[in-house]
Parts: C-alpha cells; structure tokens; sequence
C-alpha cells in the first residue's frame, strides 16, 4: 500500500509541468547604475531636463515568461536635482510637486506585456503629489549576464509622459507634461 502511494504520489509530481519562477533583482540606484531623469518643456523655447538622485527598488524579470514581471520603486522627490538651484527650490515647491508635503513617489507595476523582441509595456500606479493615476512605461530589455563582481544583472530603459494635471500639478505656460527617461539595472538577489 506504502508503494502504490508513494508510486501515485511521484508520478502526479512529474506530471506537473516545471515553471521557472521570476528573479528578483535589486535595482542598483546606490552604484549609480541606474537613473530617474525628466525633461520638460521651457516656455515652449526649449526643454529642461534633470533627475531624481535618490530612489529605491526592485523588479521581478522571468525571460521565459516576461508577463509574471513586476517592478516597484520608491522616488525621494525632495532629490529633484535640474542642476540649478533656485530652479530646483521652485519645482520642489508646493507651485509644482510640493516636496515638503508629499516627499515619496511610488511606481508599482499591475500588468507586464510582452510585445517581443524586448520590448515591453509596463502599466501601473504612479503616486505623485498624492494622488495616484495608472500609467504605461514602454520600455526595452537592454541586456543581462555576469558582472565583473560575482553577481548577476540585468538592465532595461523606457519612456512614459506624464500629464501634470492628472496629478494635480500646475502647468506653467505651455509645460502641460514631463516626459520621464528610466534606465535601470538591478543586481539579482
């Protein structure tokens, strides 16, 4: 009796398919292997660009089934750095993401689609001056392998523009949106 359990108990294991699970990779804001950057236009005369330096996060990222990924990131919007200072202190003010009040902006991803040849679309939930609205990242799979270090990365890049009014964010002149420039690269855990 022992056997034929043991023996119907082995076979309904091997009869199961075997599904790889996501690695999940540690993005890697602290190396400065990875970047948060803006641009948005100026009076309609040019653009603005600049970056969050301090972030966190994480991401899931399975090659052989891209739609179980997943990402979620956490911004220090008082980083905002344009690389001038006044300029700074006016887009941290409560005139635009008001840094003081709402100092966190959160991404988390609800859906991966796998458009092929690397290319994805991430749609999520991006909290920004406390309010949150889905929006959609198309990005690209840049690459993965070993590092000179004993880990394992992998990297992608994508854009998403984002409407400022959707988040309750004045519009100065014609600066109706930023468009948002991600490059990441995480170390697997």
């Amino acid at each position: 009796m022992k056997k034929t359990l043991l023996a119907l108990g082995l076979s309904a294991v091997m009869t199961v398919p075997f599904t790889a699970s996501a690695d999940t990779y540690m993005i890697d804001s602290k190396g400065a292997h990875a970047s948060i950057n803006f641009k948005v236009p100026h009076l309609g005369y040019s653009f603005i660009k600049g970056r969050f330096n301090t972030f966190t996060g994480e991401f899931s990222y399975d090659p052989a089934n891209v739609t179980a990924s997943s990402v979620e990131v956490s911004v220090d919007t008082t980083s905002l750095d344009s690389n001038h200072a006044e300029r700074d202190k006016h887009l941290r003010s409560n005139d635009f993401i008001d840094a003081g009040k709402y100092g966190t902006a959160t991404f988390k991803s609800t859906k991966v689609v796998d458009k092929g040849d690397g290319k994805l679309a991430i749609m999520g939930d991006l909290t920004l001056h406390g309010k949150t609205q889905p929006i959609e990242i198309d990005a690209s799979f840049v690459g993965a392998g070993n590092d000179p270090w004993g880990g394992y990365r992998a990297g992608f890049e994508g854009t998403t523009r984002l409407e400022l009014k959707d988040f309750g964010i004045k519009a100065m002149g014609p600066s109706t949106y930023v468009d948002m420039e991600l490059h990441v690269e995480g170390i697997k855990k």
